[in-house]
């Protein structure tokens, strides 16, 4: 009697064929399909792109620190079986010198950011985590829009170790990106208190 082949595991091609508008990856060889962000989301998001990405991205050579890409939301192949594409992902721009028409990128991020959202927030604490630490990401931000925090692992060997944890009331100088001071209330959307109910 014959060995009934597994599933077949979902690869690259299989993702870029759901087209551009379906928010797809690649697990351990499952397709896992998540929701449009809702607004707090996407402002945690767009938030983290202007105050990291415009001195360490955009402001690279014009005054800023420069020195990497932040992109938002762009594939990474990190193996055959397993393509992410998480919130923001960095990478210092002597790993990736030429990004433009690469699309899955397959080189790891020296930085992933992922914002948790209710259907993603297991999946980013858990699943993408150890993901993140097997392929040697080295740092992974986890902002939580709902909780207004921020917390940040710096990878050590083949495990993460807490650099820190942050609220909403925090300034602070963040690794990678110590040259500039984040505000960490600039993420979120104004509380209930600042709105005043």
């Amino acid at each position: 009697m014959g060995v009934s082949p597994g599933p077949e595991l979902a690869t690259y091609k299989d993702l870029f064929e759901l087209g551009d508008d379906v928010r797809a990856e690649i697990l351990a060889g499952e397709i896992v399909v998540s929701p449009a962000p809702l607004p707090r989301h996407a402002n945690s998001q767009g938030a983290l792109r202007r105050f990291v990405g415009g001195p360490f991205h955009d402001d690279d050579g014009r005054g800023g620190p420069g020195g990497w890409w932040i992109f938002v939301e762009v594939d990474v192949q990190l193996a055959a079986h397993d393509v992410v594409r998480p919130d923001l992902s960095g990478w210092r721009r002597h790993r990736l010198p030429d990004p433009g028409d690469v699309r899955p990128v397959d080189v790891v991020p020296d930085w992933i950011c992922e914002v948790t959202s209710p259907s993603t927030a297991s999946r980013d604490r858990v699943k993408k985590r150890a993901l993140y630490a097997q392929y040697g990401v080295a740092y992974y931000w986890i902002v939580d829009p709902e909780a207004r925090t921020l917390e940040v692992l710096e990878l050590q060997g083949s495990r993460w170790v807490e650099v820190g944890a942050y609220d909403d009331a925090a300034a602070a100088r963040i690794p990678p990106f110590e040259e500039v001071e984040l505000e960490l209330g600039r993420l979120f959307l104004p509380s209930s208190r600042e709105r005043g109910s």
